[in-house]
């Protein structure tokens, strides 16, 4: 039928938000060992620059590779590290200050703040020395769902290569669904806690803080030393400690000691979808006629036989309109509807975005 129209009221428009989500797991044998010798896989990309590592789910130079994240480290300035000395030192330092300027944001002086143990920003510990995972949007979408994260990773304290390590180190965002803050420039996040059976003085410790929307863990160097770890941990085949490799190893070198410490990665992500629903409502004594030319023949209505038969009309499709008479929007519907005066009928339209 040709167009007729109708205004909608504000009664007949609605707006809802759905929260979708889906579970992303990731192996520790796309991280480290499935496509190559340990330390050169075609799946791990290092740039030129030095200052972060990226991981592919495929061999980077695939047409169907998608990256998932990328893995760096830095300290402070207020850190016991903190030498000019160090290898890329000014690198590792100002990969600190970037994310702390970003996730932390200023204090009332302009100052960077640090990342805070407790979340709270108020004092406290402070994590200075940090191992960061910033998770690619594919991934992520939206956000993290909170209480859903977890990373494995493993702790024997002997560097095992390609072998599978024993001792285990499990973080997880495990007050998230309810304990998060909302004091970041970059959204809410919460606190990461590690458990495991070897860990100093309590089998559950703070290790890290999780960025939902921005996708960012970033966790404190203690879990590969004594603070957390009873024994301190080498991540490198020569044997070097976390220490050691802050110091005198490059953000590359360090890279892959934590992908080979790497066992297992799973959190939800979520999308979030928003609607508008329009309900068109056509009554009974409304668009029982059309203004196609095509519905009358010689001054006389083609579905109608005698004078005294009801008006029949088909409704094929909806058009959404602005106030300018704009069509902003098109609904066809499966198959045309009948319309006459015996019937009514509400078409739901939903608009997502």
């Amino acid at each position: 039928m040709a167009s007729t129209f109708k205004d909608i009221k504000p009664s007949d428009r609605v707006s809802t938000r759905t929260l979708l989500h889906e579970a992303i797991p990731l192996t520790g044998t796309i991280v480290s060992g499935t496509y190559g010798a340990f330390g050169s896989e075609d799946n791990i990309k290092n740039f030129s620059h030095g200052m972060f590592q990226s991981v592919y789910d495929y061999p980077y130079l695939s047409s169907s590779a998608n990256h998932i994240f990328d893995i760096t480290c830095g300290y402070s300035s207020d850190s016991s590290l903190f030498n000019s000395s160090n290898s890329q030192n000014t690198k590792k330092s100002n990969i600190y200050n970037q994310m702390a300027q970003v996730a932390v944001g200023y204090d009332i002086t302009g100052s960077v703040l640090r990342f805070d143990e407790d979340g709270d920003l108020t004092g406290g510990d402070k994590y200075d020395e940090v191992i960061v995972m910033p998770f690619s949007r594919l991934l992520v979408k939206d956000e993290i769902k909170k209480g859903t994260f977890s990373l494995t990773l493993g702790t024997n304290a002997v560097y095992r290569g390609s072998s599978a390590y024993t001792d285990t180190i499990t973080i997880t965002d495990s007050s998230g669904s309810d304990g998060y803050f909302v004091n970041s420039p970059v959204g809410e996040y919460g606190v990461l806690f590690g458990s495991g059976s070897f860990m100093t003085g309590s089998t559950t410790a703070p290790v890290g803080l999780l960025y939902y929307q921005a996708g960012i863990a970033v966790f404190t160097k203690d879990i590969f030393s004594g603070s957390v770890h009873p024994n301190n941990v080498e991540l490198s085949p020569s044997g070097e400690l976390i220490d050691d490799m802050l110091t005198g190893s490059n953000i590359e070198a360090i890279a892959d000691g934590f992908r080979n410490r790497l066992v297992n990665v799973q959190f939800n992500n979520t999308t979030e979808l928003n609607s508008t629903i329009y309900f068109c409502r056509a009554n009974h004594n409304e668009f029982n006629y059309s203004t196609n030319p095509t519905y009358v023949d010689g001054s006389k209505i083609r579905v109608k036989t005698n004078s005294t038969d009801e008006p029949i009309a088909y409704i094929t499709s909806i058009g959404l309109y602005n106030d300018k008479n704009e069509l902003m929007a098109t609904a066809k519907l499966s198959e045309p509807l009948r319309k006459s005066p015996s019937t009514e009928f509400t078409l739901r339209a939903r608009l997502d975005y």
